[in-house]
């Protein structure tokens, strides 16, 4: 039976890194007192095609610190988060939910869009990786391509053009921009959308706190706070048309996936 997503997400992320890191164990081997030792060895020689021991070392280590940094970066989360805290800023409710489940949902929400990236990335670089039939290179040049494609289907034209015109780089087809021109671009892409996307849930609230205002000061009751009798409508209004429902469906589907 196929893997399953949230069978393979760990091991892409995981696996990534314990395969750049072909440490050599050997075998146990008992002391005098009789227990098991360990040696971890990174000699050996390295295949042509395939990046050297030291350096795969490196590149470990640097996914792990700079692992967040790429969810967040180089994945949908920044768009998901930045929306879903507009639409608890448009409520009005500012502790409701709160901060930690807004991150874990976005986390989820991500996983599952960027699912099927990470299965492609799962069965055309990692499981070849680990069968060793692809190189480190090959393999690492087939997930960045993966995740370019994903990262440009999201980019405006205008905003990759921007970054590539103040690099200097002269002109370059798609496949050709480097990621230090795709992640910038993509970047402020997600921010413009997530913006967009959070004036379109502001306006019927805004209307609601309008109308409760302007009601307010016609029967003579200017001093009573509007938030106090606008709050319970917002809630009631956002618990009728479903809202969490709506606001999850359009951005899973707000993004361009090929």
């Amino acid at each position: 039976m196929k893997a399953t997503f949230f069978y393979r997400f760990p091991w892409v992320l995981v696996l990534l890194v314990l395969f750049l890191l072909p440490l050599g164990f050997a075998d146990a081997q008992t002391s005098g007192t009789g227990s098991p030792g360990l040696r971890i060895d990174v000699s050996g020689a390295n295949e042509d095609g395939d990046f050297g021991l030291a350096i795969q070392m490196v590149i470990a280590m640097t996914i792990l610190t700079l692992g967040p940094s790429v969810i967040m970066m180089m994945t949908c989360f920044t768009r998901i988060v930045i929306v879903l805290g507009f639409v608890r800023n448009a409520i009005g409710v500012n502790a409701a939910p709160s901060s930690q489940i807004i991150i874990g949902l976005a986390l989820f929400l991500t996983f599952f869009v960027m699912g099927p990236i990470w299965n492609k990335i799962y069965d055309d670089a990692v499981t070849p990786y680990m069968e060793k039939s692809m190189k480190s290179s090959e393999a690492l040049m087939v997930a960045t391509a993966y995740m370019k494609d994903f990262m440009m289907n999201q980019t405006r034209q205008e905003d990759a053009q921007f970054f590539l015109e103040i690099s200097r780089q002269g002109a370059m087809t798609r496949d050709e921009l480097p990621l230090s021109i795709v992640v910038p671009s993509f970047v402020l892409s997600e921010l413009r959308t997530a913006f967009q996307m959070g004036f379109l849930i502001f306006i019927p609230f805004i209307i609601v706190d309008f109308i409760v205002a302007s009601s307010l000061m016609s029967m003579g009751m200017m001093m009573m706070p509007p938030v106090v009798i606008s709050m319970p409508f917002k809630l009631l209004l956002f618990v009728l048309v479903d809202g969490w429902y709506l606001i999850v469906q359009s951005l899973v589907q707000s993004f361009n996936i090929a």
